[in-house]
């Protein structure tokens, strides 16, 4: 089930551009007065009750749901010559012109620096495309769309613009256009790893400040799901509160790695605290911060987005767990079938730089030896951070370990988990994603260490 959008998210999805004061409150000094009339006509038609003095708009309703709000926007005529003129500022922006599902993408565009000619958002008969002003570099635009894992071609014939398709349906438009709000336009003169980086930390922050403490994990699960939906075959919640997903990549012909970390922290987070930012280390000014393990989870979802973009061919599960702060226990209630065909596992959930945890305490194995040894010898080929096998404490991984997976649990940069002194480093973080993408380079030889260490067992 979808999490319901926020007004933000809605107005953003469909091309406004508000600022928001704080949930249900807008400054619409960005807002050409054209706009602001079609955003009221619809508003009065799906009935919401809102305040307008001239500069600020206030919702008195809850947000609806895009699915009520999407057949007022997409009315009979709307966007029907394809053509709106050159588009360069908000000014010539008219929304009214634009098809449905493109009109945000267009706006992100527009402020990117993209200057658009023309669009078209399909109508679920031909792949959705916008055409961009030849001295706006559309390569450039299509290495970012491909950054933000949406695959498109470009088509350079034209004179004065060059198009560019969108490889997805018109409704993955409105997720384009989300994604692209969160681009900064001075990223534009970095290349696409720095931008990708950037995206990753605001991913983070958002998870950071989603509550779910052990056994009230449904709004942080809901969160991740509506993440990970995009990138998977199938996705579903089990009895237990387990969020499991998995995807088949390219043949398939290749492992099957198992991805985990845990959706509940350990106590509520303090409403309204702030995450206090000191270079690259994050902590709260009240109370945890919740890096254990949102800094897990943020690591998942964005190796599911690189994913598709890597060579990796195999298939992948993903694993995310409740209430195990309080004993493993979603992981311990994991139905085994879930985990019959997984070659190895890789737990997001360990403290500090560098480690890759092997054991518990020394004594209760999560792997062999030799599977350690490979995951160090990968580890090496990456030029970020350093990292090496090591005893821990106890994690999913210890049940992982226990149904015959070859597991490791991986550092994600948090320190003094459970404790007021909690502390992130995201840069840490982010080596995590860079090792994990090399592992995923990596994955025949992991196969073939995992085969090997099978017929060892069975002599």
């Amino acid at each position: 089930m979808k999490r319901m959008k926020t007004w933000n998210q809605l107005f953003v999805r469909h091309g406004w551009a508000m600022e928001m004061i704080e949930e249900n409150l807008f400054n619409c000094k960005y807002e050409t007065k054209a706009n602001l009339a079609f955003l009221f006509d619809c508003l009065k038609e799906a009935g919401v009750q809102y305040q307008y003095d001239g500069s600020i708009l206030e919702l008195k309703d809850n947000p609806i749901g895009e699915d009520m709000i999407l057949p007022i926007l997409d009315f009979e005529g709307r966007g029907v010559t394809e053509s709106v003129g050159r588009y360069e500022d908000k000014e010539q922006l008219a929304l009214r012109n634009l098809d449905t599902y493109i009109s945000g993408v267009v706006r992100q565009l527009v402020r990117l620096g993209f200057s658009t000619v023309y669009s078209c958002d399909g109508h679920n008969r031909r792949r959705p495309h916008v055409a961009i002003m030849k001295d706006r570099d559309a390569d450039r635009l299509a290495d970012l769309l491909i950054v933000l894992g949406f695959d498109c071609t470009v088509n350079s014939d034209r004179k004065t613009h060059d198009m560019v398709y969108f490889r997805t349906n018109r409704t993955a438009l409105l997720d384009l256009a989300e994604t692209l709000s969160l681009v900064e336009p001075d990223w534009m003169d970095e290349d696409g790893n720095f931008i990708k980086e950037q995206l990753f930390y605001v991913m983070l922050e958002e998870l950071l400040n989603v509550p779910g403490k052990s056994g009230n994990e449904k709004r942080i699960r809901s969160v991740v799901e509506e993440k990970l939906a995009p990138f998977v075959d199938r996705i579903t919640t089990d009895r237990h509160g387990n969020l499991l997903a998995e995807k088949v990549y390219r043949s398939g012909n290749g492992p099957v790695i198992m991805l985990n970390a845990h959706l509940d922290i350990v106590e509520e987070l303090v409403p309204g605290r702030q995450i206090v930012k000191e270079a690259r280390v994050w902590r709260s000014d009240k109370g945890i911060l919740g890096a254990d393990d949102r800094a897990g989870i943020a690591v998942i979802l964005q190796i599911a987005r690189n994913l598709a973009q890597s060579t990796f061919s195999g298939k992948v599960k993903f694993v995310f767990t409740v209430k195990e702060e309080c004993g493993l226990v979603g992981a311990s209630q994991l139905d085994e079938y879930f985990l019959w065909d997984v070659d190895v596992a890789f737990v997001l959930d360990r403290r500090g730089a560098g480690d890759i945890v092997t054991s518990c305490g020394g004594y209760i194995p999560f792997c062999s030896k030799e599977f350690g040894r490979c995951i160090e010898e990968i580890a090496e080929k990456t030029t970020k951070g350093e990292w090496a096998c090591t005893a821990g404490g106890s994690s999913d991984t210890r049940i992982w370990a226990t149904h015959g997976i070859q597991s490791v649990n991986l550092s994600v940069g948090y320190q003094h988990e459970h404790t007021e002194d909690e502390t992130l480093d995201v840069g840490v973080c982010y080596q995590t994603v860079e090792l994990l993408e090399e592992i995923f380079e990596h994955a025949r030889n992991i196969r073939a260490t995992v085969r090997r260490i099978g017929l060892e067992d069975v002599i």
